[in-house]
């Protein structure tokens, strides 16, 4: 039995903060890379359009809004993505020429009535936009600026490199929300983030031994320089490194294939053996003979079937 190899990449990049114009470019100019590098999948960190607005507070106060944080949340919503835009037009054809499945971390607008979401949205290699995961739960301050989603976005693909699917930052934390995904029967399993804490790296590591699957987990390098001037003046107690990143990819036993990458962009690669993943279920399957489903069983309200993609 032959078991497939597949070569997959994480992008380590930044954005053009608060640019959606600039930031589709770099977008499609790290597809052109990965595609050159010859990686058959490429994952982008969380919120990469327009950006992951780290260490602003948008003015917030409890009980009362201001003039200025409805002013930097319009900012921030004019830059956020609508997916039947021409910049997702432009992303897939990108795509469709690098011959590439593309999973991409946005804010996503919506057409209607304007709430914006932090979420994933799957290319298919002919540029086809064909699915998309929001985040059930934004962390923190998050909320402020995201609506939640609820089971219908927690999507997976039955694609010719694997079963793909995922979640999103402190998701990940979410038992539930991974089992959600483990039974669907993940085999490379994607976490962009904007956690660039060192105790992120275990975590990622113990989903994929608790999965058996390969992890693929993405974070932006951003420095307070990289910010426009007119927020300089909300950034004056943080570190000029604001984000240093942690990118890596870990297999199913716990291995680091590739990284971590700190505090500078780049391309993370590494090849998937399908024959690792095989193995490492010789002594724990979390939906198999581990799984006890006499004793537990999960309901997930309005989660959908796997999605077949060729």
């Amino acid at each position: 039995m032959q078991h497939k190899k597949v070569k997959v990449g994480v992008v380590q990049a930044t954005p053009a903060l608060f640019d959606i114009e600039k930031t589709v470019q770099l977008v499609i100019e790290w597809i052109e890379k990965g595609a050159a590098a010859g990686c058959e999948l490429l994952l982008f960190p969380e919120s990469f359009i327009p950006c992951y607005p780290r260490g602003l507070d948008f003015d917030s106060i409890v009980g009362r809004r201001t003039e200025k944080s409805r002013n930097q949340w319009l900012e921030y919503w004019e830059n956020s993505l609508e997916t039947s835009s021409h910049y997702v037009a432009q992303i897939g054809e990108a795509i469709r020429k690098a011959d590439i499945f593309v999973a991409l971390g946005v804010t996503e607008r919506e057409s209607i009535g304007g709430s914006l979401h932090c979420a994933l949205l799957y290319f298919d290699k002919h540029g086809n936009l064909i699915g998309k995961h929001r985040k059930l739960k934004p962390t923190g301050l998050e909320r402020y600026i995201w609506a939640e989603s609820d089971g219908s976005t927690l999507v997976s693909f039955d694609t010719e490199i694997g079963k793909i699917g995922g979640l999103i930052c402190w998701e990940n934390y979410m038992p539930l929300a991974r089992m959600s995904m483990y039974q669907r029967g993940i085999e490379i399993y994607l976490a962009p983030t904007a956690d660039s804490r060192e105790s992120w790296q275990s975590t990622m590591q113990h989903i994929a031994l608790e999965g058996r699957c390969f992890v693929l987990a993405c974070n932006q390098f951003i420095q307070k320089s990289d910010y426009p001037e007119h927020f300089q003046a909300d950034l004056t107690h943080e570190p000029e490194i604001m984000s240093s990143g942690g990118s890596v990819i870990i297999s199913p036993l716990g291995e680091v294939l590739a990284g971590p990458l700190w505090n500078e962009e780049g391309l993370l690669t590494a090849e998937l053996d399908f024959s690792v993943l095989a193995k490492s279920k010789l002594d724990f399957d979390v939906v198999g003979h581990y799984s006890r489903n006499d004793v537990f069983k999960l309901e997930v309200v309005g989660q959908p079937e796997m999605l077949k993609v060729r």
